[in-house]
């Protein structure tokens, strides 16, 4: 019986459509809250990448971020699932689902789970240039290729990076088929940037009413 309920909680239903060969960004974080920049990468990607679908995966605690100030998950959930008006853009909380804490570990769980999917790690340059302050950074960009959209703050991130230096032989400068590149694989998507940041949000106000009023939709 133990090992019965335990093999339902390691189930992974997928957010949206699943099928082999489809092509689906992932883009981790607390979402504390979602804004216009998690919008704007996750656009960026689909477009440049030709990707089907973008998850959202809302963390239940970034364990690089503090518990105070936190709001609680499914109030995150909540507001990204309001926010994310793309039909492609869809969200799920795979890490209570399945009690990973880690990136390394979701991804793991998500590739046993759906072994024919092409799956992409997405981030701002803002994210990688912390990426080596991940659990097993290295092991994630071997494992899933990683597309690095330009944010505002952090433009010399993909050339001075601690992980943009380790894999600088890796990067590849075309954005065509990407998602089929065997990791390790980076990419830097550049164009218009997103100033928006949760901290910046959170600073401007505290109420969640304020902050429904002050994020656009994608």
């Amino acid at each position: 019986m133990a090992r019965s309920v335990a093999r339902r909680k390691a189930f992974i239903a997928p957010p949206g459509p699943i099928a082999p060969g489809l092509k689906i960004g992932l883009l981790g974080g607390s979402f504390n809250p979602a804004h216009e920049g998690h919008c704007h990468v996750s656009a960026v990607a689909m477009k440049r990448l030709g990707l089907d679908y973008v998850w959202w995966m809302v963390a239940p605690q970034n364990p690089l971020k503090p518990v105070m100030g936190m709001a609680p998950l499914d109030n995150r959930l909540r507001f990204a699932r309001a926010h994310a008006k793309h039909p492609r853009l869809l969200i799920m909380d795979i890490e209570r689902d399945i009690g990973t804490r880690y990136t390394i570990d979701t991804l793991k769980a998500l590739q046993r789970r759906f072994p024919q999917v092409h799956f992409v790690w997405l981030m701002g340059s803002d994210s990688l240039a912390s990426l080596h302050r991940w659990r097993r950074w290295q092991d994630i960009v071997r494992r899933i290729p990683v597309a690095v959209v330009m944010r505002p703050g952090t433009v010399l991130a993909p050339l001075k990076a601690k992980a943009a230096e380790r894999f600088a032989r890796y990067r590849v400068y075309t954005a065509k088929d990407f998602a089929r590149r065997t990791p390790p694989a980076l990419v830097v998507l550049d164009g218009p940037r997103n100033r928006q940041s949760s901290t910046a949000i959170r600073t401007a106000g505290n109420k969640s009413q304020d902050l429904v009023a002050a994020v656009p939709t994608c």
